[in-house]
């Protein structure tokens, strides 16, 4: 039990020493060399802003009740449990793949200088 305990206290410290030693790069970093022959590299990206949810949590919760209630009208017995179940997926799924055409056709799209080190 001991030796689980260190192991897991060593196995953290180890995790949040790679996170606290990750570095960030920006713009002014372009071109920057290091001893190992890498460098950074910065781009122009394409992001949209603006989106009020990201996630599309409400188009695939409004999705899914609405697939629930017209799968409750198929069926009966275990049939319309079945029916229920798939027509919450279909229409959470189909309602999330509207949302994002919806966010993607209004968001406002900005370009953002964004770097990262790249290896030879």
């Amino acid at each position: 039990m001991q030796t689980q305990l260190k192991m897991l206290c060593l196995g953290s410290l180890l995790a949040f020493s790679t996170v606290a030693s990750a570095q960030t790069y920006g713009p002014s970093d372009e071109g920057r060399r290091f001893n190992d022959g890498s460098k950074v590299v910065c781009k122009n990206v394409e992001v949209q802003r603006n989106s009020k949810d990201p996630n599309r949590i409400a188009g695939t919760a409004i999705g899914a009740v609405a697939g629930g209630l017209l799968g409750n009208q198929v069926g009966g017995g275990n049939g319309k449990k079945v029916a229920t179940v798939a027509g919450a997926v279909a229409g959470g799924a189909a309602g999330r793949h509207i949302q994002g055409n919806q966010q993607s056709k209004n968001g406002d799209r900005v370009v953002e200088r964004r770097c990262e080190r790249r290896y030879p």
